[in-house]
């Protein structure tokens, strides 16, 4: 199916759209929160997928401020973390003294550039609640632009954070996917008003620890919420352009993502 994507301003900011080219009639609307790494070619991606699947697919860039992104969070500054994040054994990921090791040996001008830019990415992780605001405009733009059509949200990784954080803020939103983020905080659960479904990576520990309380408290305050758990899968298993790539519970998780999404926001 052709797809039209452009870069588009909405209620102050940016992001990336994308629906299908030859669509005459509105169509339900899907918010794609980014991973860490940004609005990126692999978000991108996503979106265009979606709007090849029938709907209108909305990535508003949080790193933008302004309409402009901070030096040390430009799409070329992250994919040069990235590639450096890329390239090392899995376990040093997460490990500052691996990460640290494997940075000295760097020139030191690339060294400074990635450790700014490391900084400035994972210190978002504190503060996800500022970006809620950017989210609830981008359900209201397409809210907006398709009076009649519901929309929903899918987000991986810190948009999967993102993701259910959504869900108990937004009441005009009809389904929300996480991919492998953290649970919302307990005291915020009882806002949700909409059906919820997670795929999470097997060897995901960080994530997975908090998944038992979150299944448990969806159930305790009577919400929906479908949880699917993929062996041998890692964090970002979602991501073809990170060695965690794991096709089978890609393919897997995104026919269910779209039966989600059918039954939610439409066919």
């Amino acid at each position: 199916m052709p797809v039209k994507s452009e870069g588009i301003q909405f209620g102050g900011q940016v992001g990336f759209l994308a629906r299908p080219e030859n669509a005459k009639s509105p169509l339900p609307g899907v918010v794609v929160i980014q991973e860490i790494w940004g609005v990126d070619g692999h978000i991108e991606d996503v979106a265009t997928r979606l709007a090849a699947a029938g709907y209108t697919a909305l990535a508003p860039d949080l790193y933008a401020e302004n309409g402009q992104r901070p030096e040390p969070l430009s799409r070329e500054r992250i994919q040069e973390v990235q590639t450096f994040m890329n390239a090392l054994p899995p376990a040093a990921g997460a490990d500052p003294a691996a990460r640290a090791a494997a940075l000295a040996e760097k020139p030191e001008a690339e060294r400074l550039r990635i450790e700014t830019s490391h900084v400035a990415m994972f210190g978002n992780l504190g503060r996800l609640g500022s970006f809620v605001p950017v989210l609830r405009a981008a359900v209201r733009h397409l809210r907006e632009t398709a009076p009649d059509q519901r929309v929903a949200c899918v987000g991986f990784c810190m948009g999967g954070a993102l993701s259910a954080l959504l869900s108990c803020e937004e009441p005009e939103l009809s389904g929300a996917a996480i991919y492998y983020g953290s649970a919302p905080p307990a005291e915020r659960i009882a806002a949700i008003a909409c059906p919820v479904i997670g795929f999470y990576g097997s060897l995901d520990q960080r994530v997975n620890a908090g998944l038992p309380a979150f299944t448990e408290a969806m159930r305790a305050a009577g919400k929906e919420f479908e949880s699917h758990m993929y062996e041998g899968a890692a964090h970002g298993f979602f991501n073809d352009r990170r060695p965690s790539y794991h096709v089978g519970a890609v393919r897997d998780s995104y026919a269910r993502l779209l039966e989600f999404f059918r039954k939610t926001i439409g066919t």
